[in-house]
């Protein structure tokens, strides 16, 4: 296992991140466990979760992830050896259940963190980060953006100041984004240096062999500003271990969640066999080329990955030892170029 530095931190994470999505909902609380008792043992000291998880949630289900989380830190004595990341939840997405309204306002923050903190059963939150943003942007599915959000008003400078207010109490560390885009990360960068406030020291977003966007303007800013990507979805979804090309398993997170589903389209099922053709090539599995083709990139700081049976998450975690040569990647790049991010 390799650790390295969240970027303007002293916090050290494993180069692989434990997602959690599952727990609560697809896993018990025990297999929860169990997961987190593995991964640690594999030297894995970095957890990612949400205060909206587990995935497919709904208001009898809401909170449980962190709350076995919780349960999981008091009956094992390891909270202090964990790097510990969650998110609150932002608008737009159907989650009324959570709390009205769904937004960054300081009353929203403040109740996010003091919740996240009571069913983590912790006092703080190395890592807080931003579900996704406030204004409607083209977070999933779309390539581009044609208009802005013109209900949307600018409060990053507020929502950087009660960040500041929760980490001179104690209650967060560090901050992050996820699903955000260039502008945004610029926009919370000026922000902080300007009025001297916390910095975001990470940014979560889909990179795969299937989404390879963030290579597109935020791999530049976040190389150039010092921020770290927490790559989600290396295997979209679990598409790219290839168990999809023959049909959507009923009890998989596609056949389970099909509104959270991203990774289905056409030219996803033309692009994918190539890849499975390459890694059998190589006596790899596809799952492995697709795990070390994120981690190789220089911009990653740590891949977040998720399983629903230990089987699958030894095999994640195994993936991290295969090394790409050139020649792989740029076979890899030959393929990408002939169907270039099928699923943004």
């Amino acid at each position: 296992m390799k650790y390295i530095k969240l970027p303007h931190t002293d916090l050290e994470v494993s180069d692989i991140c434990l997602g959690t999505m599952t727990f609560g909902n697809q896993n018990s609380e025990t297999e929860a466990h169990y997961q987190m008792d593995y991964a640690f043992e594999r030297g894995i000291n970095f957890f990612d979760t949400a205060e909206m998880y587990p995935i497919g949630g709904n208001a009898q289900i809401f909170g449980n992830t962190e709350r076995y989380i919780g349960s999981w830190f008091k009956k094992s004595g390891k909270r202090e050896r964990i790097v510990l990341a969650t998110k609150i939840a932002g608008p737009n997405r159907g989650l009324e259940y959570i709390r009205q309204p769904l937004d960054f306002s300081k009353k929203s923050l403040e109740e996010a963190v003091d919740l996240s903190l009571k069913n983590l059963q912790t006092d703080y939150i190395d890592l807080y980060q931003m579900h996704w943003p406030e204004r409607v942007m083209n977070m999933f599915g779309k390539r581009g953006i044609t208009h802005t959000d013109a209900q949307w008003q600018d409060n990053i400078l507020e929502v950087l100041t009660v960040f500041d207010g929760l980490i001179k109490a104690g209650k967060i560390k560090h901050i992050g984004v996820s699903n955000e885009n260039p502008w945004g990360v610029m926009k919370f960068l000026n922000e902080a240096e300007k009025h001297n406030l916390p910095r975001i020291s990470t940014i979560q977003n889909p990179y795969s062999l299937l989404n390879r966007l963030f290579e597109v303007g935020l791999s530049e800013i976040c190389m150039r500003e010092n921020v770290g990507l927490l790559a989600y979805s290396p295997l979209a979804f679990g598409f790219l271990t290839g168990k999809y090309l023959e049909g959507t398993p009923a009890d998989s997170r596609m056949g389970l969640f099909p509104n959270f589903v991203r990774y289905t389209n056409e030219n996803c099922y033309k692009i994918t066999p190539k890849y499975q053709e390459l890694a059998h090539c190589l006596g790899l599995t596809l799952t492995e080329l697709a795990i070390a083709f994120v981690y190789h990139q220089p911009f990653v700081t740590s891949t977040i990955i998720g399983a629903t049976t230990i089987d699958q998450l030894e095999e994640n975690i195994n993936a991290f030892e295969v090394r790409l040569t050139d020649e792989v990647i740029e076979a890899i790049n030959k393929i990408h170029e002939s169907q270039p991010n099928p699923a943004p």
